[in-house]
């Protein structure tokens, strides 16, 4: 019954920021590309420099992920064949109960009572504490775009796209009634679980802009998708106690009868997107996109395609 009272770990405000920021870069240079004044030689050497040739650019975004993949970081855990740790063998369990509350074996200190101000093991974590609301927030994402234009409308794309992700949740551990309580949900302490991953983006596509070539155009691209993904964080917080649980991936630091495999893969997909094309000048391109992806994170149980999204700014220089 303890499992209802956990509670959503909805997005902090800062957060946002990236959002806020991508916000601002998008209406700053569509207020520089409107105020530029459109002339018929301007044009003639617009269409002449996008004709051909190879555009450098860098894109700036904020990355929004699907949520399939955020139970990764639930605190069970994955063995050397990448399959998950039942109850007694999760990390959160070993950690907790055995190696942190001295129930390990006899004489080991109770670091999780000294944590919750409590007399030594006179708390409760059990199966039912464990996080079930793991959740992604929103990511600020970077990266390298490239592209080789074949004519004044068409070229050709390559992408690298990095992120750095967070996950969150909550569990719960059960602590002695109060005296001055009666009620249940007082016993109920609510703890924070982290996770962390990065993932770079390789993309090979086409784009297409529409429309007579001018200062302003609506394009579409799309293309094969790489996603390569690594699982890099987890840990919990009990008040001011900090628990590592990706200490069992480090061999070096961690001594064990028992491998565990750290989760890492590649998967392929496609990628898509549309936006706003903005000739700042003939050296000088701004896009304002949307780019959803329909990409594997091949990581953890049963990876499968998943939608994923993205909205950014991507600039170009013209060589």
């Amino acid at each position: 019954m303890r499992v209802w009272f956990k509670k959503f770990n909805f997005v902090q405000m800062k957060n946002f920021r990236v959002l806020k920021i991508t916000a601002l870069l998008l209406l700053i240079c569509s207020i520089k590309a409107f105020s530029q004044e459109t002339n018929t030689d301007s044009l003639e050497v617009l269409k002449k420099k996008n004709s051909k040739g190879f555009h450098v650019g860098l894109y700036v975004g904020s990355y929004f992920a699907n949520q399939y993949t955020s139970n990764m970081y639930d605190g069970y855990g994955f063995d050397i064949n990448g399959a998950k740790n039942d109850w007694d063998n999760s990390f959160m369990n070993q950690k907790i109960n055995m190696q942190y509350g001295g129930y390990g074996y006899p004489g080991q200190p109770d670091q999780i009572a000294t944590a919750l101000g409590i007399d030594y093991q006179t708390w409760v974590f059990d199966e039912s504490d464990m996080p079930t609301n793991m959740r992604y927030t929103p990511a600020f994402m970077v990266g390298l775009n490239c592209r080789y234009s074949v004519d004044e409308k068409n070229a050709i794309l390559f992408n690298l796209d990095v992120s750095k992700l967070a996950i969150s949740g909550n569990f719960t551990i059960m602590t002695p009634q109060q005296a001055t309580s009666t009620q249940v949900n007082n016993r109920i302490k609510t703890f924070q679980i982290l996770g962390g991953e990065q993932r770079m983006l390789l993309q090979f596509g086409y784009q297409h802009l529409f429309g007579e070539i001018g200062k302003l155009n609506f394009f579409a691209e799309g293309g094969m998708h790489l996603t390569i993904t690594e699982f890099n964080k987890n840990q919990i917080q009990i008040n001011n106690l900090t628990i590592d649980l990706t200490s069992y991936y480090n061999t070096t630091l961690y001594s064990s009868a028992v491998v565990f495999k750290k989760p890492i893969g590649a998967g392929l997909g496609v990628f898509g997107g549309m936006g706003l094309n903005i000739a700042m000048n003939p050296k000088i391109t701004v896009q304002l996109l949307y780019n959803p992806t329909y990409e594997k994170v091949n990581i953890g149980i049963s990876p499968k395609l998943t939608f994923q999204n993205a909205v950014g700014l991507r600039a170009y220089y013209n060589w």
